[in-house]
């Protein structure tokens, strides 16, 4: 009975199920019974009577004990399905819920999409129906501009505009098309042509009694300006309508774009020209152009400085323009100068990782001798731009290079043999020649060596091969050297600078000929001129061991490792050094560490495996 009461009460009102019959519906009076039953010992008639009520009274009890539970089984049904539709309703309600989260943050969305879009939104061009004939409409004009700026912006390597500029031009040039109706499309378009940034580019095309062409275009923020041409110059002027709505809309990238096209002239009179009326944003991304383009023509490394000094104090965390001033250090052969800058870098962006990319600290790395995380920074800056690399210079070879100092040939022949041609790219061909001199160098195949490197020294002389790798040319003088050639070596060692790697070949050439004190004094000269780089220190002790000084050769080769804690080399050096001391576990670990750095080195494997079965 409890049960019913409790179901009838969860069921609630409106839902009450019909009342029960229940056994205290007809109460037997107990003393009556008695009574009854005393009497019916006295009286056979009455006996019969009791016999017969209380036969009724039992089975009325069965009857309401059977009624009793197939009406408890129904309450049961009502309670589940009860539950049921409770739970039904708090779904439903959730569903709302959901429902209305996800429209309210597809508006929150379309809201903040409208606020901070920056696309180039072009509008079909007006045009003569007369030459609609020829297939020329306006809206042929529009898609053939849209192809040229989509181009214009495949072509344009920069790692600084692609990636600070976040929201400039990033794949957001699109073709206008009217619609009919009303869609989320077109709310979205609605919200960013009022709150947006976009910029919406729209002319004209006429045909002059010439029979020639006169193509108009204009734009948010973009100047009229009319092209002329011939009648079958449409192509031509759309190619240059698209350089100027690049130009005027995005000065910094299309700074780069004519740089990396090959036009490094054009570049520094345009960034020259925009700077002034260019927001504060892109200035600094003007500067670098105008820098790296003074670099790449004439070499004016001294001019291009205080430019990159300008656009770092306009832009304190503009990590790209930080790169160009170390690199620009080594090209002015101030190697301990860019290692300071980049030390600098680092505790400006806040430690690394920090604020600053791994590619940035490309410089940084190679002087020290890391060259896995340099290796990993430039092929993540390939993938992330289609093979090419962010930099002014190919991204395949400078792989190769890497690859090559980490005494791996095969990645580094692969490396080559991938690498996309560009025309306007002289580093590709400079650079294919230096990697196969230093691997042919390595395989002890000196005269093929000094061959590469010699056609590499020619096309160093262009200074946008030269800009991008300082110091490079001093590898021509131990290969020449070698190759029996000792009057070239010295000719590059007179002219190349004031590198280290120029100091510490000077000092093994001199030790080669017989001159040790002479040798002693020019790499003291290489450690002076840059103390807190490793490579001097490490051909140092690789001298000292090769003459015997083995005590003075662990000094220097710790010292290196010191500074270049990543650097294979002189770790390798090290273990050599403790193999001849008979200090076998100390060397072991020593090329182990190495092993970490350089995996796939094959003399150094072999030093490994052949020091580790002589333990066992």
């Amino acid at each position: 009975m409890a049960e019913s009461g409790g179901v009838s009460e969860i069921l609630g009102a409106g839902n009450e199920p019909a009342a029960e019959v229940s056994v205290a519906d007809t109460p037997v009076d107990p003393t009556a019974a008695a009574l009854a039953a005393e009497a019916a010992k006295s009286s056979p008639e009455l006996a019969q009577e009791a016999c017969a009520y209380f036969r009724k009274q039992s089975h009325l009890i069965e009857v309401q004990t059977e009624h009793l539970h197939e009406q408890r089984a129904v309450n049961l049904q009502l309670l589940k399905l009860k539950r049921f539709d409770e739970r039904l309703k708090v779904g439903l309600r959730v569903l709302v819920i959901l429902v209305a989260t996800v429209i309210g943050l597809g508006g929150v969305l379309l809201i903040h999409d409208a606020f901070t879009s920056r696309r180039v939104v072009i509008e079909p061009f007006d045009a003569p129906s007369a030459l609609a004939g020829r297939g020329v409409t306006g809206r042929v004009i529009a898609a053939g501009l849209l192809g040229e700026l989509n181009r214009l912006q495949a072509a344009t390597k920069s790692s600084a505009a692609r990636r600070d500029l976040t929201n400039a031009w990033s794949a957001e040039v699109e073709l206008a098309l009217p619609e009919t109706g009303i869609s989320i499309g077109e709310v979205s378009r609605t919200l960013k042509r009022r709150f947006g940034h976009d910029v919406h580019i729209d002319g004209e095309l006429v045909q002059t009694e010439a029979g020639g062409l006169d193509l108009t275009v204009r734009g948010d923020g973009v100047l009229q300006r009319t092209f002329h041409g011939k009648a079958d110059e449409l192509p031509r002027l759309t190619t240059q309508i698209a350089e100027y709505v690049f130009g005027q809309s995005e000065p910094a990238l299309f700074a780069n774009y004519l740089f990396n096209d090959g036009r490094a002239a054009e570049a520094i009179v345009f960034a020259q020209e925009a700077y002034v009326s260019a927001s504060r944003s892109d200035r600094p991304y003007l500067l670098n152009a105008w820098a790296i383009a003074l670099q790449s023509t004439s070499g004016s490394n001294r001019e291009a400085l205080p430019l990159l000094r300008a656009a770092v104090k306009l832009q304190p965390d503009f990590w790209v323009g930080h790169t160009n001033i170390q690199n620009t250090l080594m090209l002015l052969g101030d190697e301990e100068g860019a290692w300071r800058d980049g030390e600098d870098m680092r505790a400006a962006a806040g430690g690394r990782p920090g604020r600053a990319r791994e590619y940035n600290y490309g410089n940084w790395d190679y002087l020290t001798g890391n060259l896995g995380a340099l290796l990993a920074s430039v092929v993540a800056d390939a993938e992330q731009s289609a093979g090419a690399g962010t930099g002014s210079n190919a991204a395949g070879p400078a792989i190769a290079d890497i690859q090559a100092r980490l005494h791996d040939p095969e990645a580094a022949g692969l490396a080559l043999r991938t690498t996309k041609e560009d025309p306007h790219d002289p580093t590709i061909a400079a650079m294919t020649h230096f990697v196969r001199g230093r691997l042919a160098a390595e395989a002890g195949d000196a005269s093929r060596a000094a061959t590469e490197l010699e056609a590499f020294g020619v096309a160093y002389a262009d200074p946008a091969v030269s800009v991008n790798y300082p110091g490079y040319n001093c590898w021509i003088a131990p290969t020449e050297e070698a190759a029996g050639h000792p009057e070239k070596a010295d000719a590059v060692i007179k002219s190349a600078g004031t590198f280290v790697d120029c100091y510490r070949f000077r000092a093994s050439i001199l030790d080669g000929r017989g001159d040790w004190p002479g040798a002693q004094k020019a790499y003291a000269d290489a450690v002076a001129l840059a103390p807190d780089l490793p490579a001097a220190y490490y051909s140092w002790g690789v001298a000292l061991a090769q003459h015997g000084d083995l005590a003075g050769a662990q000094e220097k080769l710790k010292d290196a490792n010191k500074r270049g804690p990543h650097w294979a080399d002189p770790l390798k050096a090290w273990g050599d050094v403790l193999v001849k001391q008979g200090n076998n576990r100390e060397a072991l670990a020593k090329y182990e560490k190495a092993l970490k750095y350089a995996p796939n080195w094959k003399e150094l494997k072999e030093a490994r495996e052949a020091l580790s079965k002589q333990k066992s």
